[in-house]
């Protein structure tokens, strides 16, 4: 059984979200503050988390940074207390996989959180059985001074390593993988979150803007993603 903690001081929303977690055939788990929350994430290592960004002890940020500068590879979904843009860009520069904002709708927080946990086993199964699509040479995709390893589940710029969300990486790899080709924002949501997934479409552009800083390429027509008005975005 999958293990989801959720760090939530509201006890209304938490006892809610634990209720459906278990009745969706989850293992819940709970804390109330981030400090609490930031133990019991190292101690009985869930295999997502669902973080809420405001909390008493230690904000969702920086439990957020913390885990991932310990080398955790957690899927994260943080919820933001406000729909603003802030909130969800701030998530996913410190590491978050994914954000919904309240007030949010069970059914919809559920499908979020069986599309993040599918997307992420999907990956650690191409990474056990070393199956993807990697060159002969092993290098993976190529690209100009990028090389997106699927394999080793690793992309590398000019020599050094990026280190990118599993959403990033996803994104970057099917754009890669269908250069040359628009891809809409609409398939990109299909194919990296899953076709389960209910969100706007602005999710995409969230995180393309953050793949763009880390590829040092935030031109619309630049080098790597090139935006395509009215359409989405394709790799040159």
């Amino acid at each position: 059984m999958q293990k989801i903690l959720i760090i939530e001081d509201e006890p209304n929303i938490r006892e809610l979200v634990l209720y459906n977690l278990s009745q969706n055939g989850y293992e819940g788990l709970s804390a109330e503050d981030g400090l609490q929350g930031l133990s019991v994430a190292r101690s009985d290592k869930p295999d997502l988390i669902l973080l809420d960004i405001m909390l008493p002890g230690k904000n969702g940020y920086d439990i957020c940074k913390e885990l991932r500068a310990e080398g955790s590879k957690t899927p994260i979904i943080m919820l933001t207390a406000r729909n603003e843009e802030i909130d969800k860009v701030l998530g996913l520069e410190f590491g978050a996989d994914d954000y919904i904002a309240k007030p949010f709708g069970i059914r919809e927080l559920m499908a979020r959180i069986k599309a993040v946990l599918r997307r992420y086993e999907s990956n650690g199964e191409q990474e056990a059985s070393g199956n993807g699509s990697v060159a002969a040479n092993g290098a993976g995709i190529v690209i100009g001074e990028l090389t997106i390893n699927i394999e080793r589940h690793e992309v590398i710029l000019a020599g050094k390593s990026l280190e990118l969300t599993l959403k990033e990486f996803d994104l970057l790899r099917v754009l890669a993988e269908n250069r040359g080709r628009v891809m809409t924002r609409d398939q990109l949501l299909d194919k990296v979150w899953g076709f389960e997934y209910i969100g706007e479409t602005r999710t995409v552009d969230v995180h393309v803007r953050y793949l763009r800083k880390k590829l040092g390429d935030e031109d619309n027509e630049g080098k790597y993603i090139q935006t395509v008005r009215g359409v989405g975005y394709k790799m040159p």
